[in-house]
């Protein structure tokens, strides 16, 4: 783990930040050049060139992504620095995905209650911390490149975090009655002009949305609104509707940047792992 996020650590007190992002994202040893990349006449990649289109016109989310939304350097550490955290992209969602909302999170008093209790306990029960998998949203905020395959009927987004896999499909299929309850849950998805609007249901009754350890109950549903504003990025407004946790719907703005340059490689969190023996809270 690198100074910058030790400093956070220290600062916040979450033992699952020190645990979840000792690999960097930048850490990622294969090397492959991106094929199309848009460059300017000066021969720099261009990120805000036009949105890449699929064969059938809609915009195509087909890449490699890392999050976006990095956490600042922490003050005793400069932008210049070599070990500096803005090299090694934390979401600040990551931490905590409503930190931007007006009065926070709309938490049930149990479920505040509880958030309380996680995050005084150092986290140590958060599931990623302890190599179980990321689910919605956390794919989108924790420090691990994601490869996006659209084809039609289906956008599968595989993670390299234990070689995990999120299927949205495209093909009109409904979203299941009775679904089995997954860390994923299920996905299905509709364009509406140039943003692909994925509707997901069927969780887990014991996910966190976040190192903080905000739930997510099987009575959750998530709204998804994806982007792609140019070459460079993608936007994620993302809903969640879980009445049995939260007053009311809330919806946060996460963001990805492309990875260029690189490929996929399994980080298999349980290959060596020796951390949870440590993890024992306050």
């Amino acid at each position: 783990m690198n100074r910058a996020y030790r400093r956070w650590a220290q600062a916040g007190g979450w033992l699952a930040v020190v645990l979840m992002v000792g690999r960097s994202a930048e850490a990622q040893w294969l090397k492959h050049p991106t094929a199309g990349v848009p460059r300017t006449k000066a021969g720099a990649v261009n990120l805000t060139a036009p949105t890449p289109r699929a064969i059938d016109g809609k915009p195509d989310f087909s890449g490699m992504w890392r999050p976006g939304n990095p956490l600042p350097c922490p003050p005793d550490i400069s932008s210049a620095d070599g070990d500096c955290i803005e090299k090694d992209p934390l979401s600040a969602w990551a931490i905590n995905i409503g930190f931007d909302l007006k009065g926070g999170l709309p938490y049930q008093s149990w479920a505040a209650d509880l958030v309380k209790k996680r995050s005084a306990d150092n986290s140590k029960d958060d599931p990623h911390a302890r190599c179980l998998p990321a689910n919605v949203p956390r794919g989108y905020t924790l420090p691990h490149i994601t490869k996006i395959v659209q084809v039609p009927g289906l956008v599968a987004l595989l993670n390299e975090f234990n070689a995990s896999y999120r299927q949205i499909f495209t093909d009109g299929r409904p979203l299941p009655e009775d679904p089995q309850p997954s860390w994923n849950g299920y996905s299905t998805a509709t364009w509406q002009g140039d943003s692909l609007v994925v509707q997901t249901s069927g969780f887990r009754d014991d996910l966190w949305l976040d190192m903080s350890g905000s739930p997510l109950t099987s009575g959750g549903k998530m709204t998804e609104r994806i982007r792609r504003p140019n070459y460079g990025s993608l936007e994620i407004e993302l809903t969640v509707d879980d009445p049995k946790a939260y007053t009311k719907p809330w919806t946060v703005l996460l963001k990805e940047h492309i990875a260029l340059d690189t490929e996929l490689l399994d980080e298999i969190c349980l290959e060596n792992e020796r951390s949870v023996q440590h993890m024992i809270g306050k």
